[in-house]
This record gives structure tokens, sequence and C-alpha cells, in this order.
């Protein structure tokens, strides 16, 4: 740990935001995740007070850097190092009920043809949610 501050890809791993380091490298890499609005490197220093937003599928959540850590932390730990500040809004969008996701077809219709796929992926493209324990 740098006198200044942590790596962002290292203190997303060590508060159980991604399962692993590399993940959470990749994350950053994909300008999945911005400091203060910017967007940054995995190798950016955060440092305690810092806002971080990550974009897990569709829902943006928000974290507050509260202290620097030393390592992966048990979940009961967390909240002393990250405080969750995700709005209410963003919240909301995790009810949405996934019944409303599911496409039926009628007994005995077939396959569907190529068009009826191109439809269907382009659908469930707009309402797809990675895990959030990515």
């Amino acid at each position: 740990m740098s006198a200044v501050g942590l790596r962002i890809d290292k203190w997303l791993w060590c508060v159980r935001i991604y399962k692993t380091r590399t993940v959470a490298a990749n994350a950053v890499k994909m300008n999945r995740v911005c400091v203060g609005g910017a967007w940054v490197k995995p190798s950016y220093d955060v440092k305690p007070g810092d806002v971080v937003d990550v974009r897990k599928g569709h829902i943006t959540f928000r974290f507050r850097v509260l202290e620097l850590v030393t390592g992966r932390q048990p979940a009961r730990e967390v909240p002393r190092y990250a405080e969750n500040i995700t709005p209410s809004e963003e919240l909301a969008k995790l009810e949405i009920p996934r019944e409303i996701l599911f496409i039926s077809r009628d007994r005995g219709t077939g396959r569907p043809t190529k068009k009826e796929r191109r439809d269907i992926d382009a659908l469930m493209e707009d309402f797809l949610v990675e895990n959030i324990d990515d």
C-alpha cells in the first residue's frame, strides 16, 4: 500500500465489490468505474473521502471510501472501509420483477425464425443484468 492511497482495483476487491482483483481491473479498464465523475485506470490511487461509481448491468452503485485496507475483508468488516451511498432510484431498479423478462412461445409454433431471434436478442440486451457479485 502506498503512503497516499490504494490502487482502485485492489480496493474494489478488498471491499468485496468484485470477486477477484482481475475482474475488478477489467471493469476499470472497460470504463465501468469512475472516481469523482472521471474514468480512471486500474493503477489510480483512491484516498479516504473519494466517491467511487461502479456500473454493474443497468445499475450504478456509489460508494464512499472511508478507510484504506490492507487485504480482502470479511463481509462484516466492509462497512468500516466503504459506505454504500447509492441513490434510491438506482436501488429501485433491483426491484424490477424478473418475470417481465420471460418470453413465452405457444406450444407447437416451432423454433423462432432468424428475424424473431434477432428481435428477442435486441429486447433482452436492454434488460441484461450482470451478477452483482461479479
